[in-house]
């Protein structure tokens, strides 16, 4: 029996194999950490807005417990805290109430949100703003007191364990094993039940592990489970799916004006369903008004063409933009759409059936994915509503942001045949986000587009329409068809749109679409003050020493290391969203190569241990200011699996030098759960520095990067030659 599998007891937990241990404990950490981003993010909407303050949250919770992990380990001190959220939760009344805090701090006015609360009277928006931060407040308390146990088993053994960086390595593997655990139960449309019961599994194995409180804890678990399901359900929905990517409530309607079945996404109205067949519209002129018959926002993209053979549909959700492209006749017609969960309900459900034609096909990519890997060129493109109501993993954008960056514009412009017309349909909720569009399509096309507003009424939902391209075909289109132009003519008299030309254009650097000008909004400021509150708090409460660990090298040195390696995970991120797409596929991959490089970093500190640090950090600092001057969207026109090979080794090569330096330095630190605690501390505050793209762009991440590490470099360990050469031995 090696040392590294022989049994852990004290008094609070008897475990049979240490590496078991770290594994599952592991596993556990990061299977909780996806399950709270993904599940609060879709049920609590502010937090899919700010998407990094619940993994702030566990971080916090986590680091604190490493810090505190000689202190008692009482499971029950975790279940209690999970118990009151899920209680929460399964009651209608407060899950709703919980629900519109998004709409309580939307009342700030500075960040576009979804069904916000605008209001005029100061005194109401600060009283909804306080309201929304105490609730906000409770639940990320919650949060960080349910990670706190976790937190101290895993920092209890790696303290105990004799060979660091084998520990360290069970540690990466338990945490690639929960992030493909997750990734398989999205991947089959598994709800948040099945989740914590996969948590009740793993906490199970622990309580049994537990010297103490064995009934009280599976007395808690079975409540938490049991809450669960009644958390998950949805009065009166036909169907509740949680696709990888949201949450979809399906809804038969109460009203056609409407559309025949409702979907909503993460809590909120998304798609309606139409009929806008001729035999539907025709039967029913008190819903559907006989003047506007065949001029529905699906429907006009194709009157701007004389004879369209083929269409691209980016956004094609449900189906009725597919719809209205048949209507049209046209023959061959290309549907894309990021939700695979949305595209079986349309093919379940949508009365016209548009995804069973022959005539179309259909593909379950993102619209810049797809851009960047087809060669062909269509009559007629048209982005259908692809608003999100959800952040993309770890980043501040939002899943569609990087549909109408003008990267991605001059993509769609280069698919356009002769002759061809681009159409693009957004619910701007505000007068800048008409304009930013407006501009970024004026600047590609030299010449400024058609723009109108289209109202909500029965044949959809509406929106704002940018009709561009070849503008001298559509303009004769309009000479031919008096009807639509008289309509476009109409919409624009009855909603006139400000358009000042003074609005910033968003790129790949600067993806954010929803905020006017460069500037941090006042609701994160207010939320780096509200989790300083939650870090006070909870350092008092959990009575950790990190205080005296600020003055500490030690400390320093693997926060700084964290700070750095979190920004750098979100660089990464977000440049291989642009180059491979913004699937959820591609963010398991990323994060799971992220681990997989640290495992491999592992294995060179182990191999050569008298490797000298200094051109390791030389390497590490250089590579991440390589990457600054690399567009890797230049290689979107590569195969696949060779730019998924060469974006993932490029990216993370500065990932490869900053694993050799922290494997290293872990594998002396003193007390191996105060660095780990460290270290996360340093990713919390290296997620809420993130916000500092708002104003310097995303690449510009990559020169604070290389500041930390310089601060890591001037804060490393002081170690004799011979204490550096002193790795553990290997394990057989």
């Amino acid at each position: 029996m090696t040392q590294t599998s022989q049994p852990f007891q004290d008094q609070d937990l008897t475990i049979p194999n240490q590496t078991w241990g770290i594994f599952l404990i592991s596993i556990l950490g990061l299977f909780l950490e996806t399950l709270f981003i993904r599940w609060i993010g879709t049920e609590i909407r502010i937090f899919a807005y700010l998407q990094n303050t619940i993994l702030v949250a566990c971080f916090l919770g986590l680091g604190l417990g490493m810090f505190t992990s000689a202190q008692p380990i009482a499971l029950k001190r975790s279940l209690f805290p999970l118990a009151i959220l899920l209680t929460l939760m399964a009651i209608p009344a407060t899950r709703s109430f919980l629900g519109h805090t998004s709409e309580m701090l939307s009342s700030l006015g500075d960040l576009v949100i979804w069904y916000n609360m605008p209001t005029n009277d100061i005194s109401t928006s600060i009283g909804l703003v306080l309201i929304g931060l105490i609730l906000t407040f409770g639940v990320l308390i919650l949060v960080v007191d349910i990670f706190v146990q976790p937190g101290r088993i895993l920092g209890r053994l790696m303290n105990v364990n004799p060979n660091p960086i084998w520990a360290y390595s069970i540690n990466i593997f338990g945490s690639i094993f929960g992030t493909w655990l997750f990734v398989l139960l999205s991947f089959f449309y598994q709800s948040p039940f099945i989740w914590f019961l996969i948590m009740g599994i793993l906490l199970t194995i622990f309580i049994l592990w537990s010297d103490r409180d064995k009934k009280l804890n599976f007395t808690l678990l079975a409540l938490i489970i049991g809450l669960s399901w009644f958390a998950g359900s949805v009065p009166g929905a036909l169907e509740v799916v949680w696709s990888p990517y949201q949450k979809l409530v399906v809804q038969e309607s109460q009203s056609h004006n409407v559309g025949e079945y409702i979907i909503n996404v993460n809590n909120v109205g998304y798609q309606g369903i139409l009929d806008l067949s001729d035999v539907n519209v025709s039967t029913d002129p008190e819903t559907f008004p006989p003047e506007l018959k065949g001029l529905s926002q699906y429907d006009i993209p194709f009157l701007f063409h004389p004879d369209p053979k083929s269409a691209l549909l980016v956004g094609a959700g449900s189906g009725n933009d597919v719809a209205g492209a048949l209507r049209h006749n046209v023959p061959s017609i290309t549907a894309v759409e990021i939700d695979p969960a949305i595209i079986t309900i349309g093919r379940e459900l949508h009365p016209e059936h548009p995804y069973s034609s022959p005539q179309v096909r259909v593909v379950n990519d993102d619209a810049r994915s797809f851009f960047a890997t087809t060669s062909e060129k269509y009559d007629v493109i048209s982005f259908g509503l692809l608003d999100s109501h959800t952040t993309t993993s770890l980043t501040n954008a939002r899943l569609d942001h990087y549909v109408y960056t003008k990267e991605s514009i001059i993509q769609a412009k280069s698919k356009l045949a002769e002759e061809g017309v681009l159409v693009l349909t957004f619910e701007a909720q505000n007068p800048f986000i008409v304009d930013r569009i407006e501009i970024v399509l004026e600047e590609i096309f030299n010449q400024p587009p058609i723009v109108f507003r289209i109202p909500n009424n029965s044949y959809g939902w509406g929106g704002v329409m940018f009709v561009t391209g070849d503008l001298q075909t559509v303009q004769q289109q309009l000479d031919q068809n008096v009807r639509l132009a008289s309509y476009i003519a109409e919409l624009q008299r009855s909603y006139p749109l400000q358009l000042t030309q003074t609005t910033r254009v968003i790129t790949d650097d600067w993806p954010y679409l929803y905020l006017e000008s460069a500037r941090i909004p006042l609701l994160y400021y207010l939320l780096i003050v509200l989790m300083i509150l939650v870090f006070i708090r909870s350092n008092g409460k959990w009575r950790s020493n990190i205080g005296m660990s600020y003055r500490n090298r030690d400390f320093l040195h693997f926060f700084f290391l964290g700070a750095a390696f979190l920004l750098l995970e979100v660089q990464n991120i977000s440049k291989a969203s642009v180059v491979l797409g913004n699937t959820w596929q591609v963010n398991a991959i990323i994060i799971s190569s992220i681990l997989g490089i640290a495992l491999l970093a592992n294995w060179v500190a182990y191999k050569f241990p008298t490797l000298p640090s200094t051109p390791v950090y030389v390497l590490l600092i250089g590579t991440a200011l390589g990457l600054y001057f690399i567009d890797l969207a230049t290689f979107g026109f590569l195969p696949y699996l060779t730019k998924a090979v060469f974006v993932g080794s490029l990216t993370s090569l500065p990932m490869l030098f900053s694993g050799i330096i922290f494997v290293r330095s872990f594998a002396i630190a003193k007390d191996k759960g105060n660095a780990l605690g460290a270290n996360l501390m340093g990713a919390l505050v290296g997620a809420l520095l993130q916000s500092i793209t708002f104003i310097i762009g995303i690449k510009a991440l990559l020169l604070v990067v290389a500041g930390f590490y310089l601060l890591a470099l001037f804060t490393a360990p002081v170690q004799s030659k011979a204490r550096e050469q002193a790795l553990p031995e290997p394990v057989n």
